[in-house]
């Protein structure tokens, strides 16, 4: 059979099996392959909440999706490949895939006792599911593996581990890329465990060689790198980019950065890559509980560090008390809400939006505080140092969300430089205002000067008790009250006139302006762009500055006859839009809450029924 080779300009893999069979290891090294070879990537992991479910079944089917090629901003709809491990993978994927996919199963799985455990009712997968249009590439994975390790002294069960490896070498075959690169990340993953290495390159190896010798498809295909600008690239998580640009702000400001927080999924990773970084004088204290972990934040911020808290949904409202002493106090803090499904713990593993209002207003009292919201896994990187450097500047609490999708996805990230990043200047005293400083005197943008515990002249209390403007004595006087209550909302106010405005893409004589906030920007940016593609029209405005909103919104809004707010919430934007804005079109919304991100043609099909 003769192999032809398919020049593509992008295409989407989905790697699907058992908890247990290493498909986000696999996902993730090929997504990393394809971006040192130059091809833009954007992924999507998706696995259960549950620690182990039963192997074999539906609820224990563990997915990573990778859209490599050129202008890619999505994980993608439907993958082009999948990669099937057993029968529930197949399965809980059928709606994953096109018509014409490429669909890789191991066979040695597909047994009566596999089909079972995922409830087919009959022993023919294929015809149940109902795939004659599919190009079924049948290898007997497990069986291979086997004899690939028959000599190298492993037991069955470690030896099965690596039948990931083997797949990822059919689908270097597939693409064209070659396995070298693989062995190098192979290399430093497992470097420290040679056993475990060898066992994976052989049968990397093995399975490459398979698809070659025996023309596993009809056709291979070839993604042509991506022209970017010169730079050194790499694949970057959304939580990776979020501590990065925590310890980049930190070293900007001249300050040390401290991070109190507790373990949560999905926000984990944040400490644990902090807790990696004392080489570069890094802080970090995994406390007993949330309410610890954002008091510990607190009381850094107090002593002069860049201090930071990250947690999910659930963390959050139990830190809601501890934030706003940070908001009684003006303390700068930056606090990294990482959202998930809920209510209460509700979808772990899952995406959503859903903690907007929580941030805006979860809290007792005046509350006002500065909140952000990343679009990208790697523009977590600029989001966390610009929270950090408002914080910082105007003396603060900020929380930044990011979500599920962004934590876990990754994107191809150019390696910034630091030095075009803008400077970060925190309102110290100085030494003039030794005699005449009281703790709530302001700078010109209302924000209360910074003085650190231990400087002589500057001894001071603050605290979640109302202060006397002048002499920042316990006040309990009712005008004091209100004229507190004023300039910290007048702090927060102000902030809109450093912020950028709002920009618009697309088509900006539309009628219909599409509107999205955070993590949801990959899609409504393709959804927007394929839909004036198709010859209809509409502009995009995503926001990433959400409180204060950037100063031309309501201008910008209001240009627009109808406007369609799309998150992954029940409207939460939309009603904070129509309480902060005089608006003069038709806004509608469109939501999502299953605890997955909108998919392109969704989205597209909703535009072309409102217009």
């Amino acid at each position: 059979m003769i192999v032809t080779v398919k020049e593509l300009d992008r295409a989407v893999i989905r790697f699907s099996g058992d908890s247990g069979d290493g498909m986000q290891l696999t996902g993730t090294l090929f997504s990393t392959l394809s971006a040192v070879f130059g091809n833009e990537i954007s992924t999507f992991p998706d696995y259960p909440a549950e620690i182990r479910a039963p192997q074999g079944t539906l609820s224990g089917v563990s997915g990573y999706q990778v859209h490599i090629g050129n202008k890619v901003y999505t994980p993608g709809d439907k993958a082009d490949v999948l990669v099937a491990m057993n029968p529930a993978a197949l399965k809980v994927n059928v709606k994953n895939i096109k018509k014409d996919t490429v669909v890789l199963i191991d066979v040695d799985a597909f047994d009566e006792n596999g089909l079972k455990k995922a409830l087919y009712k009959t022993l023919d997968p294929i015809e149940e599911l109902k795939l004659g249009s599919v190009q079924i590439v049948s290898v007997p994975i497990s069986t291979l593996v086997k004899e690939s390790l028959a000599d190298s002294g492993m037991g069955n069960k470690d030896i099965l581990r690596s039948k990931n490896m083997f797949a990822l070498g059919l689908i270097c075959w597939l693409f064209n890329k070659p396995i070298e690169e693989a062995m190098h990340l192979l290399n430093r993953k497992f470097g420290k465990k040679p056993t475990i290495l060898e066992a994976n390159i052989k049968v990397l190896t093995d399975g490459f060689n398979y698809g070659h010798n025996i023309h596993a498809s009809v056709s291979t295909y070839n993604i042509q790198p991506t022209e970017m600008p010169k730079g050194i690239y790499t694949d970057v998580k959304g939580n990776e980019a979020t501590a990065w640009g925590l310890i980049a702000a930190a070293q900007q400001a001249g300050l040390q950065l401290f991070l109190g927080s507790y373990p949560i999924t999905p926000a984990s990773e944040i400490l644990q890559e902090l807790s990696a970084r004392k080489d570069l004088g890094v802080i970090t204290v995994q406390a007993e509980d949330e309410i610890a972990g954002v008091c510990t934040a607190i009381g850094a911020s107090f002593a002069g560090n860049l201090a930071a808290t990250s947690t999910s949904g659930p963390g959050l409202a139990l830190k809601a008390e501890g934030i706003n002493l940070a908001v009684m106090a003006e303390l700068p803090l930056v606090i990294v809400d990482v959202q998930r499904g809920g209510p209460s713990t509700g979808l772990p593993t899952k995406t959503e939006q859903s903690d907007l209002l929580q941030a805006l207003y979860g809290r007792n009292g005046e509350s006002p505080l500065v909140v952000l919201a990343a679009s990208t896994p790697s523009n977590c990187f600029d989001f966390a140092y610009t929270a950090s450097k408002l914080a910082l500047e105007h003396m603060t609490p900020v929380i930044l969300l990011t979500d599920g999708f962004l934590a876990n996805g990754s994107s191809a990230w150019r390696l910034p430089d630091l030095s075009q990043y803008p400077a970060i200047h925190p309102p110290f005293v100085h030494k003039e205002m030794q005699d005449k400083w009281a703790p709530y005197l302001r700078n010109e943008e209302g924000s209360r000067y910074w003085a650190v515990p231990g400087m002589e002249g500057f001894a001071h209390r603050v605290g979640g008790l109302e202060k006397d403007s002048r002499t920042g004595a316990i006040s309990t006087d009712p005008a004091n009250h209100q004229l507190m209550t004023d300039l910290r909302q007048q702090k927060i106010d102000n902030i809109a006139k450093v912020i950028p405005p709002l920009q618009l893409s697309g088509d900006s004589q539309a009628d219909l302006l599409v509107v999205g906030w955070g993590g949801t920007y990959g899609h409504l940016y393709s959804a927007v762009q394929q839909f004036n593609e198709q010859g209809s029209q509409a502009a995009l405005a995503h926001f990433n500055y959400i409180n204060p909103l950037p100063a031309n919104t309501e201008e910008v809004l209001n240009k627009f006859k109808k406007i369609v707010v799309c998150e992954l919430n029940s409207g939460q934007f939309a009603s904070y839009l129509r309480s902060k804005l005089k608006l003069k079109g038709e806004v509608l919304q469109y939501n999502k809450v299953q605890g997955q991100p909108f998919t392109v043609e969704e989205l597209i099909q909703h535009f072309t029924a409102i217009l």
